[in-house]
């Protein structure tokens, strides 16, 4: 028999009732018998907490911005809404998502390196900020906007001469998609005030889901340092300064969470020396996974249970077309376990060692891999966890005519 391989470190906040994992207070086989299976589950509770404990560790004069790119199920991000300062979108689609939410459009930015001119039109028109990223498309917005009549709201969005260290995906330093580089900058800015446009600051992101404190205490002091130096040389301060995000969570054996504590405290020092050319700027931070993915839980059924070659398959009626992250599809080169566990069988001891498959007619659906989990049968429920971001709509939901898996809020 092949060896066991660990699973990842179940998020704080879950507990068990009569054996079986709960949810904002109610048992995993309650709500999949009530709602169906497979189901994303997201606690308001995790995401109010969340958010909590990142306002106690942040400078009182930072900005909470929610990515809504990690999670646009309607009613988590109407409750976003509620509780950040500002929204970030990616897409048409995603101003009108967040619209209908009802974040108010001064709150809204609107990032992504292939903004069509009819998304422009509409951002335009509405009235939020567009971060720029390349001067075409600086000249395309300045020319809806003097065809429209209208002030465009723009940012310029910067590929860094630096990275994030560390970061699961890097975001800037080197030749990028994203952003413009730092020497285009200051011409565009330049370009933006002759046309009497209202030029709000810079958008800077350097990269995602890291786990290293340092690394992001570096990256944010050198995020402010070039947002300084571009400011000096346009002549004007910016209002508006968007350090990105990069703020990992747990996800595979081994991985630690970040100390926000810290990279709060760092931060109200770099706030406390800015230069006079920052000193009245709003900075802001743009999170998504780390605001929701922990609140989430996929929950899928098992439809069978088999044997080949001395392997014990688990086969449930999910899979990667809800789950594609957690397949190990989705941008990881080397496939490791998601946290994982028998829902209905939450405080047993592990038994057995089981690889959990999906539905699907692929080798890739693989949800865990020669995992240690107490004996399961037919019927009883799996729990993948971190599944509050890049879940339902980052997976291939209609793959083999499957459709997509049913989402609820609780708690």
């Amino acid at each position: 028999m092949k060896k066991a391989k660990p699973i990842g470190p179940i998020p704080a906040g879950y507990a068990s009732l009569d054996c079986e994992l709960a949810i904002a207070g109610a048992k995993a086989s309650v709500l999949a018998d009530e709602h169906g299976s497979p189901l994303f589950v997201y606690s308001k509770n995790h995401l109010d907490s969340r958010i909590e404990a990142l306002r106690d560790a942040m400078p009182g004069r930072l900005h909470i911005h929610y990515a809504m790119k990690a999670n646009p199920y309607a009613p988590v991000l109407s409750h976003m809404a509620g509780l950040v300062d500002g929204i970030d979108i990616a897409s048409g689609g995603e101003l009108q998502m967040a619209l209908n939410a009802g974040a108010a459009a001064r709150q809204i930015s609107f990032a992504g390196p292939g903004k069509r001119d009819d998304e422009l039109l509409a951002a335009i028109r509405a009235g939020i900020t567009i971060n720029i990223e390349s001067p075409n498309e600086c000249d395309r917005a300045l020319a809806i906007g003097k065809k429209e009549g209208l002030k465009p709201r723009l940012a310029i969005r910067v590929n860094p001469d630096f990275d994030l260290k560390g970061s699961g995906m890097k975001m800037g330093g080197g030749a990028k998609q994203f952003g413009m580089d730092v020497d285009l900058v200051v011409t565009t800015v330049q370009k933006i005030l002759a046309a009497d446009a209202h030029w709000r600051g810079f958008h800077i992101f350097a990269g995602s889901q890291a786990l290293k404190t340092d690394a992001i205490i570096e990256a944010q002091a050198q995020t402010i340092g070039l947002a300084a130096r571009l400011s000096e040389e346009i002549g004007l301060s910016p209002e508006h300064v968007n350090l990105g995000g990069g703020f990992g969570i747990p996800y595979f054996p081994g991985d630690e969470p970040i100390d926000v504590v810290r990279i709060g405290a760092a931060l109200q020092e770099q706030f406390s020396k800015l230069p006079e050319i920052l000193s009245n700027t709003q900075f802001a931070l743009e999170l998504g996974r780390y605001l929701v993915g922990e609140a989430g839980v996929y929950l899928t059924r098992i439809v069978d249970r088999k044997k080949s070659q001395g392997e014990i398959f688990l086969v449930t009626d999910g899979g990667l077309h809800h789950q594609l992250a957690a397949s190990g599809n989705f941008g990881t080169v080397i496939r490791r376990n998601y946290p994982a566990a028998i829902a209905t069988r939450y405080d047993q001891a592990a038994d057995e060692v089981v690889s959990i498959v999906g539905c699907l007619c692929t080798p890739l659906d693989l949800l865990s891999d020669r995992a240690e989990m107490p004996t399961a049968e037919v019927g009883d429920i799996v729990a993948i966890f971190c599944a509050g971001a890049y879940g339902a709509t980052a997976s291939p939901a209609n793959f083999l005519g499957q459709g997509p898996a049913k989402e609820i809020l609780v708690g």
